[in-house]
């Protein structure tokens, strides 16, 4: 039996990411010519590499970076079937709208348990070695009480950061009784559900909830110890952030179409102690061909931003978060350093979460080791893999050094 080292110094790397202005330099912590110790699958010590301390094992980064692991706080893995004909069909020309969902929730009843749970585990390994080391899943393409609770059960086997979404669009079963959905849902489905989420989140767009029932939706879940985040302002400007704002939710996502108001709303709670994070989804609006969010306008008003895949069957089938940073820096008017941050740091604000999104000591020992001599190259490359090895709670989880 191999012996584990208790501590371990990654030595020579050419940029470190730490995410804490007070270690290094910029809105990332940026340290030169650095080094990092991880002891029991934390971080113990991070800054230039001449004052590193001695470790029982030593792992040559050869002049690469190292940043923290992505924190992906949007997706949908939890789904059966395939909706390529439909993409085929939008770059064709017909636009996207959330009906398309119904029909994954049709391919994710007839799923066995088995099938669910070996394709979201091969997303989370998909992700993984693309560098995301956290992932929140959502539940949301089984809407009946068992096949969200089953969904959550799945998401539970993969995450910790699982999400309860029945309210996703209205059932098939209730087209002519939407309100009747939202009983279902407060009612006997959150009562299966609660059990297994952390979280709970609705769709507050048009085609899918109206602000009055998803606030019954976010408050129902609340009282069950749920805390709260909100799909909106995605086909269209609309109430989602401001009920987000409302609620306290820990993110709004999608966040394409906003008012000034909507702007100024998330830039007063981008404030709070909590902050609702704007979580922007760039693959998203790349894959139907929507306006991309003015990421630009949120940050210089003091909005909190962060970047997250929506890895979902329908409208974003990608895992790639280094494909969004990209995106977000051509497309939204964000700078490199803030598009990393946005997809680590952010993230974590996104889940209400200090110890990931961040390489100072105390964090978890979620890494990435890149192929490249800084972080600006997750932009200035696009589409190249650059991950060399990922640590997960300071354990190698992907690649080789």
């Amino acid at each position: 039996m191999t012996d584990v080292p208790e501590s371990i110094l990654i030595d020579d790397i050419a940029t470190l990411v730490t995410n804490d202005p007070e270690l290094g330099e910029g809105v990332v912590g940026a340290v030169e010519d650095a080094a990092l110790v991880i002891e029991g699958g934390t971080v113990a010590w991070a800054g230039p590499r001449g004052r590193a301390p001695a470790a029982d094992a030593r792992v040559d980064a050869a002049g690469r970076c190292v940043i923290p692991g992505f924190v992906d706080s949007h997706s949908h893995i939890v789904f059966a079937g395939d909706r390529s004909r439909e993409f085929a069909a939008r770059m064709s020309g017909t636009p996207y709208s959330a009906g398309g969902i119904r029909t994954t929730v049709a391919a994710t009843r007839a799923a066995s348990d088995a099938e669910l749970l070996g394709r979201a585990r091969g997303f989370v390994a998909e992700a993984r070695a693309q560098g995301t080391t956290t992932l929140e899943v959502k539940s949301g393409y089984g809407l009946t009480v068992a096949d969200e609770a089953r969904s959550l059960e799945v998401a539970g086997r993969v995450t910790d950061e699982v999400t309860f979404l029945g309210a996703h669009v209205v059932a098939p079963e209730y087209a002519d009784d939407p309100q009747g959905y939202v009983d279902l849902v407060t009612g006997p489905m959150l009562d299966a559900c609660a059990p297994y989420a952390r979280w709970i989140d609705v769709f507050c767009e048009r085609g899918a909830f109206e602000e009055e029932a998803s606030r019954r939706v976010l408050a129902a879940g609340m009282e069950r110890g749920l805390l709260p985040r909100v799909h909106g302002n995605q086909l269209g400007e609309g109430p989602g952030v401001r009920l987000a704002v409302e609620m306290g939710a820990a993110s709004v996502d999608h966040c394409t179409y906003l008012s000034a108001a909507d702007v100024d709303a998330l830039a007063q709670a981008g404030g709070r102690a909590e902050p609702t994070v704007a979580t922007l989804l760039p693959g998203v609006d790349f894959a139907t061909r929507q306006s991309y969010p003015d990421a630009r306008a949120l940050i210089d008003a003091g909005a909190v931003v962060a970047l997250a895949s929506d890895c979902n069957p329908g409208s974003c089938f990608t895992s790639s978060l280094a494909f969004c940073i990209a995106v977000a820096v051509r497309d939204m008017g964000m700078t490199p350093d803030e598009a990393v941050w946005a997809a680590t740091a952010g993230g974590a604000a996104a889940l209400r979460r200090t110890d990931v999104g961040r390489l100072s000591p105390g964090a978890r020992a979620d890494l990435v080791l890149l192929d490249a001599p800084n972080h600006l190259y997750l932009a200035y490359r696009p589409g190249v893999p650059q991950v060399a090895a990922v640590w997960k709670d300071g354990v190698l989880a992907h690649g080789r050094p």
